[in-house]
């Protein structure tokens, strides 16, 4: 069997306790303690283990989506082999172009593109063309606070006191953002992340009334999300940044919104898409007016496989981070955030392999 012929490729669910200093916010009408995804640990004939990362509600199907339907189809495939992760897609079209199983593909991804770069020798963003910088600006992204004054302020303050530069929220209210601008004074990017809170005929009311407090960008303002034509009429009204991407789905919905100039930043999550998406997203930004902003929620191999993408991509953006305190810091050690930059890794793949409690799945539950 050849040396780099797919051998196994598994799921470790990844369920971070977290503490926001505050009680913990809902997900579904329950409290949200824990910040989930999922490891996916690839390994060939030879022994080299390489490493992706999926997004993961439930742990559960997750597991059995690799147990029963990725393995199947890359165990014993050339990793090497161009057709194997389109071949893959096509397969599982008919499961959904978006959700968990193209979730699963994604991790799988992440791990191919980590495997191909510790086979080279390089760091990951050698594939991607060379770095453009050895450093990343980082942003605290605050969760949500349900528009607290008080802890808006708190959290604000603790966060530029750590070094960070840029603010974003997951809030709703223009009373929110005037909390957190008098906390940063002006000049400070603050980010609303609004999570697909309006319909087209509700949203140009709610941004007007943030306007006064300068918000860098208002993100994912509209549902459905992918409402091309609706985002780029608002886009032309609010006279405020528009980001979108997390939840648009898919590649093509993004690619419709570069070409079409619906927005201003487009936000690819590399746990959803992959790494190949997001890199033909970003390179389908240049010479366009939008830019590849991706979205990190997220703090395993996609976290470190989107700090190359942005250290090899034409626009200079910030990296987003969940500013909680969590039970364990990923790569906490080897790839620190410090002064609200982080260091571009220069070992070869992703630059860090998961700590052996992640890995074992000590946090799995």
């Amino acid at each position: 069997m050849p040396a780099n012929t797919i051998v196994s490729v598994t799921c470790i669910p990844m369920r971070l306790p977290f503490h926001h200093w505050s009680p913990a916010p809902l997900f579904a009408g329950r409290p949200r303690d824990k910040l989930d995804s999922a490891l996916v640990r690839l390994e060939t004939q030879d022994g080299t283990v390489a490493w992706g990362e999926s997004y993961c509600v439930e742990p559960t199907a997750l597991v059995a989506i690799f147990g029963t339907l990725i393995a199947p189809l890359a165990v014993g495939r050339d990793a090497d082999d161009a057709a194997l992760l389109p071949g893959m897609q096509r397969t599982l079209h008919n499961l959904g172009r978006s959700g968990p199983v193209v979730h699963a593909l994604a991790g799988l991804d992440i791990a191919l593109w980590d495997l191909r770069a510790k086979r080279a020798g390089v760091p990951l963003y050698e594939l991607l063309g060379g770095k453009r910088r050895d450093r990343v600006r980082v942003y605290a992204s605050l969760l949500q606070y349900y528009g607290d004054a008080e802890r808006l302020d708190a959290v604000t303050t603790q966060a530029l006191g750590e070094g960070y530069t840029e603010i974003k929220l997951h809030e709703r209210t223009s009373d929110a953002l005037a909390a957190v601008r008098r906390a940063t004074g002006a000049g400070v990017p603050i980010m609303v992340d609004t999570n697909c809170a309006w319909l087209p005929d509700e949203a140009h009311d709610a941004i007007a009334a943030m306007r006064e407090h300068d918000p860098f960008w208002i993100e994912e303002p509209l549902w459905p999300p992918e409402d091309d034509h609706a985002l780029k009429q608002l886009k032309q009204l609010c006279r405020v940044p528009l980001a979108v991407g997390e939840n648009a789905a898919s590649t093509y919905a993004l690619k419709q919104m570069i070409a079409n100039h619906s927005v201003d930043y487009v936000q690819p999550s590399v746990i959803k898409l992959g790494l190949s998406a997001a890199w033909d997203i970003a390179r389908h930004c240049v010479d366009t007016p939008v830019v590849c902003a991706p979205q990190v929620a997220f703090f395993g191999p996609g976290y470190l496989a989107s700090l190359h993408l942005i250290a090899a991509q034409q626009a200079d953006v910030a990296l987003e981070r969940l500013y909680v305190e969590l039970a364990h810091v990923p790569y906490g050690k080897r790839v620190p955030i410090q002064n609200g930059f982080v260091q571009v890794p220069d070992t070869p793949g992703l630059g860090a392999d998961p700590e052996s409690e992640l890995a074992e799945g000590r946090y799995a539950s």
